[in-house]
């Protein structure tokens, strides 16, 4: 564990207490095996960062009531209904260390158990009952339904574009990151230039978690990151260090490149001449960079709020997205 996540953990103990207990409380479907299959993930070591950055954004704007906390499960329903679909739909074998859902039970158990989280989270939402609130709720989940579609048209394709990479991982990944915190400010009521300034911290925080994620990918094995390097690769996903490499590489390492993105089951030999070329054209430098960058521009956006303790938290948020990789 990282000095920074220790410090974090440390600051926002209490609040990690009572968003796992939420999180158990609110789980309460009458077929006791739709706890069984989404407890396996549930509980099975996430970091309950989506929805400890919309209880932490919600008290920046000064809301702090207990139904923050009830509240905040929503975002980690809909990220773990993702991740059962996701699992499913990549094939899979391997989540946080431990066999896929779709592997221990079935494909169609993996499915519905995922619809039963989205169908709980906006139940929740509805207690809220406010029609914005609800509204951006289906926002969120529309976008990252068509984000794992978009990803799914491109697969292999080595013609994707940064640009377009982005766009899939705003739909995946940001704009649940985005969701989480300005949800909080409107639930707040707070003033729109609080819903505007945290909808961008959500949003550029979630761009760098993503980019991160996609580098740990190719630079991390199991049993730190609970899965096989080169995972997404092997799935055919094209992520921003390998669409960086493709734009400068040599016309003969490009059709090399190209032809391995075609090949599922290219060898850990070929994985490792790919990990080679990567590193020549500081492909991982560039990925890291450009997190950064939206890192930056994530702490930038919360200094229209006081500095506070919570603010300062928010930050080491941003910082420790950046750290993951170590």
């Amino acid at each position: 564990m990282t000095q920074l996540r220790k410090q974090i953990l440390e600051l926002v103990a209490s609040d990690l207490s009572a968003i796992e207990e939420a999180i158990r409380q609110h789980l309460h479907p009458e077929v006791d095996f739709v706890s069984q299959v989404a407890g396996h993930i549930l509980f099975s070591g996430g970091k309950r960062l989506r929805p400890l950055l919309m209880v932490l954004c919600a008290r920046l704007c000064g809301y702090d009531r207990p139904f923050a906390v009830s509240f905040s499960t929503i975002f980690e329903y809909l990220h773990v209904a993702t991740l059962l679909h996701d699992d499913l739909v990549d094939g899979a074998l391997l989540r946080r260390g431990k066999p896929a859902a779709h592997t221990l039970w079935s494909p169609e158990a993996a499915v519905l158990t995922g619809d039963y989280l989205l169908a709980r989270a906006l139940s929740i939402a509805a207690e809220a009952g406010d029609i914005r609130i609800i509204r951006a709720i289906g926002h969120i989940t529309e976008n990252m339904a068509q984000g794992e579609i978009h990803q799914i048209q491109r697969k292999r394709d080595t013609s994707l574009s940064e640009t377009e990479y982005e766009e899939v991982i705003r739909r995946k990944t940001a704009v649940l990151f985005q969701g989480a915190c300005r949800i909080s400010a409107l639930l707040a009521d707070a003033p729109e230039e609080y819903v505007v300034a945290l909808s961008a911290y959500g949003f550029h925080l979630g761009m760098a978690f993503q980019m991160i994620d996609d580098l740990i990918d190719y630079t991390q094995d199991f049993p730190k990151s609970g899965k096989q390097a080169g995972a997404d690769i092997r799935e055919g996903k094209m992520t921003l260090p390998l669409i960086y490499a493709l734009s400068v590489a040599s016309a003969d390492e490009r059709q090399w490149i190209e032809a391995l993105v075609k090949n599922p089951a290219f060898s850990d030999e070929m994985l490792q001449r790919l990990l080679g070329l990567l590193e020549k054209h500081d492909a991982f430098t560039y990925t890291r960079n450009r997190a950064v960058a939206h890192v930056q521009e994530a702490k930038r956006r919360l200094e229209l709020f006081e500095p506070s303790e919570l603010r300062s938290i928010l930050e080491m948020v941003s910082d420790y997205c950046l750290q993951r990789e170590n």
